[in-house]
């Protein structure tokens, strides 16, 4: 089985987009936090995580993205498990993957949210998830125009198939964002005069 670190260098040979970098840098954090809380295997849902939208740069038509990212897996030699649960992660491919797994719902679930969390908290004075409010976040779902890429429905959907409260599942992963705040570019800029001393 490959190491975090083979994830790692896959995924950034695969993928040049910064945003997108973080977006699964995100989306690693918060399973690892979610794999801890439910006594499953960290690193595997770490890395599923991290991988989930590897082909996405390169392969954005959902038709493809997920099919081309198992190929590469499998050919890797990485976990069933890990592959299922990206492939569950696509709509497109719920006939053939559904989420039945504790795995691939959390993955659904983690997915959007953190999305929704960083142009949140970029939106702030301090550009900081620190000390991020659920009520800031879910103000902010409310807003149409607000971060238009994130889906609402996938977000409302994620945590139902997860079986937890939206506020609890939006909490549970600005926690596990702000442990890698500054790696995420979250940990917020210092007011001037203070840098300026």
């Amino acid at each position: 089985m490959p190491t975090r670190e083979d994830a790692y260098k896959l995924m950034t040979s695969h993928v040049k987009n910064e945003n997108l970098q973080k977006h699964m840098l995100s989306v690693e954090v918060a399973l690892r936090f979610y794999a801890r809380k439910y006594g499953e295997d960290e690193e595997l849902w770490a890395m599923t995580g991290l991988l989930h939208d590897c082909d996405y740069e390169e392969y954005p038509d959902l038709k493809e993205h997920t099919q081309v990212l198992a190929q590469w897996l499998r050919e890797g030699g990485y976990d069933e498990r890990i592959i299922y649960a990206i492939l569950a992660h696509n709509d497109l491919n719920l006939s053939t993957h559904p989420r039945n797994n504790l795995l691939a719902r959390a993955l659904y679930a983690c997915d959007e949210i953190t999305g929704m969390i960083t142009a949140t908290a970029l939106v702030r004075p301090n550009k900081s998830i620190i000390g991020l409010e659920v009520s800031s976040v879910r103000k902010k779902m409310k807003a149409k125009g607000f971060a238009a890429g994130v889906n609402r429905e996938d977000l409302v959907n994620g945590a139902a198939e997860l079986e937890v409260d939206l506020d609890e599942h939006i909490a549970f992963v600005i926690q596990a964002m702000t442990s890698i705040a500054s790696t995420l570019g979250l940990a917020g800029v210092q007011e001037e005069s203070a840098t300026r001393g």
